[in-house]
């Protein structure tokens, strides 16, 4: 059963700040004002609340949830966690997305059997993000619930994850 044990503290807490960052990753591919923004905020919290009590849930992803739920673990989580003012979404997005991609290897070689369904866990906290606000459209009508742009954040977060 793979957990924090595995990993060294830096490592766990990369592994930490991985849920923000597959959430980050889709919000800074197609920013969505500011509904747009606090229901995909919204989204990947609910990803978690279901996930701690989802039994098909794997080991490392509720002992990340279980960290989360502490003071500390959430000071952990932030604290890698870089967007500078005056940052571009592309680069925020590029950022997000490479981390993930370390974030994929260092599971992969320090919670192997873990890594799949972890890896697609995090791909599934993005997913739930990019389908949390239409994109385009005025004042809630109209727009694509995932647009292009998201769509291709998403494959790049696959491809980084490499589940693709």
């Amino acid at each position: 059963m793979a957990g924090r044990s595995n990993f060294t503290d830096e490592e766990w807490s990369r592994v930490l700040q991985s849920v923000t960052l597959a959430g980050i990753a889709i919000t800074a591919a197609s920013p969505s004002g500011l509904w747009g923004l606090i229901k995909e905020s919204f989204a990947a919290g609910s990803v978690l609340a279901h996930a701690r009590t989802d039994a098909g849930t794997c080991a490392l992803a509720k002992a990340v949830i279980d960290d989360l739920q502490t003071s500390e673990g959430r000071a952990r989580a932030r604290q890698g966690i870089e967007v500078r003012a005056g940052d571009e979404a592309e680069t925020i997005q590029a950022r997000a997305v490479a981390a993930l991609g370390e974030v994929g290897a260092l599971v992969d070689a320090r919670a192997a059997a873990d890594a799949p369904a972890f890896k697609a866990w995090l791909r599934g906290i993005s997913q739930r993000v990019a389908e949390a606000a239409k994109e385009g459209g005025f004042l809630g009508f109209g727009g694509v619930q995932v647009d292009e742009a998201e769509q291709k954040a998403l494959a790049d977060i696959s491809a980084a994850l490499k589940l693709a």
